[in-house]
């Protein structure tokens, strides 16, 4: 009894010692486990689950050819963060417009600088897989003809110019977080720019051959179901994760982030079975990214009812965004990264401004919840997100042809198929 006594003194003392030091800002092992972990999680979600969400939903002939896009996405990402990127997001704030070059090649920091209770090397690296998820999604409306050496090109400007100014404003003390826009993990810093951004580009490349008097289906829908499930997985580390603590309000993002998702994905399928009397996997698929777009900006501030309403909203959205809007509008969106990530991101920021509960985090009120002006907040930070975002993008677009000798591949290569003409690779062999 009394050894048993004595360990239970000593764990006390060691629990005392460790919240003493996380208060202190010195580092907390289980926030830093938690942080590691989930980097671990976005890190899959890029070269692996949507890599096969978006390979799957591609023609056969491009299969690879979108899945060696989005795998060197992630790497040019990986490399810029470091290099530049973290310092220009997460540096000494300039104006409220973006960070220093203070820790380029990330300088000035080492194995024992601190970033609230964990360390700023886990950090940098949780939000680099932010970047590299971005950057990635723009893809998904490109696919079928955009030139690989203009992607790798494109990729390292767009992430230096539009995505780190959008995470500083956001994320790195700049304007919008001084404004008090609310996004727990990425509505405007992620989902609404990367769909503006895959709608601008798609709209500079102009429509795949073909596109509207050929059928043009995807190479295994079972792939992008897969793809979709460690997306799913995937997310509960980019949500929950972003607390940045091993904590309750982490617990309540990876409750509502699962909720959404569920929700949303019941109905989209269930509004394209009313409409084609057909419940399609893709449908079903795509309702539960629509779900995880969606709840990403309020993740950290809604209740379970409120995860319900968004994730209601966000499947019927989605899937009348994906099938009504787009036929209406008559753009070339190759895998719907407007329509999903564009659409369903600006409709989660938005409910984050109706829906916060400040019983689930004191620090944000919604409209029904007696704070009108949350709602003003989210929409002023959308419209700034869309119109940078478009304005910047055209223009990397513009310097990224110029450097690439254009941005599209010649119309030969696009019928025969990019995983032969670029890659000298095939994924099936056709008998």
């Amino acid at each position: 009894m009394k050894a048993k006594a004595a360990l239970a003194t000593l764990a006390g003392l060691c629990l005392s010692a460790g919240t003493a030091l996380a208060a202190e800002g010195g580092i907390d092992s289980g926030n830093t486990a938690w942080i590691i972990v989930s980097t671990a999680l976005v890190m899959m979600m890029t070269p692996a689950g949507l890599a096969l969400f978006y390979g799957g939903m591609s023609r056969y002939k491009n299969l690879l050819n979108t899945i060696a896009m989005t795998v060197a996405a992630y790497c040019v990402a990986s490399v810029v963060w470091v290099v530049w990127g973290y310092s220009l997001a997460f540096g000494p704030d300039r104006a409220g417009i973006l960070g220093g070059l203070d820790h380029l090649l990330l300088s000035g920091i080492g194995p024992q600088s601190v970033s609230g209770t964990i360390p700023t090397y886990v950090f940098a690296l949780f939000q680099m897989t932010f970047a590299a998820i971005t950057v990635a999604l723009v893809l998904g409306s490109v696919v079928d003809r955009m030139k690989f050496s203009a992607w790798l090109i494109f990729s390292v400007l767009w992430i230096t110019a539009v995505y780190c100014p959008i995470a500083h404003w956001v994320w790195g003390g700049g304007w919008m977080s001084r404004m008090g826009a609310l996004d727990f993990a990425g509505g405007n810093v992620v989902h609404i720019n990367a769909g503006v951004a895959g709608l601008v580009l798609c709209l500079a490349l102009g429509k795949r051959v073909g596109y509207g008097r050929e059928a043009m289906f995807p190479s295994s829908i079972a792939l992008t179901a897969l793809g979709a499930a460690l997306l799913w997985f995937g997310w509960f580390g980019f949500n929950a994760g972003s607390q940045l603590a091993a904590d309750g309000l982490a617990g309540s993002a990876f409750l509502v982030t699962n909720t959404s998702a569920a929700v949303a994905g019941l109905a989209w399928m269930g509004a394209e079975w009313f409409v084609t009397r057909k419940p399609t996997l893709l449908g079903l698929a795509s309702g539960i990214v629509a779900g995880l777009v969606s709840i990403t900006p309020a993740a950290g501030f809604v209740n379970l009812g409120g995860a319900m309403i968004i994730g209601l909203v966000a499947g019927c959205f989605g899937y009348y965004s994906v099938s009504v809007l787009k036929r209406k509008l008559g753009y070339d969106d190759s895998l719907d990264a407007f329509g999903v990530h564009g659409m369903c991101g600006l409709w989660g920021a938005v409910a984050t401004g109706l829906l916060a509960d400040p019983a689930v985090n004191a620090t944000a009120t919604g409209l029904f919840y007696g704070n009108p002006k949350q709602l003003w907040i989210q929409l002023v930070s959308i419209l700034g997100t869309i119109a940078y975002t478009a304005v910047a993008t055209l223009v990397v677009a513009y310097v990224t042809k110029m450097l690439a000798g254009g941005l599209r591949v010649d119309p030969e290569s696009e019928v025969a198929g990019l995983d032969n003409a670029i890659h000298g690779e095939r994924a099936f062999e056709i008998q």
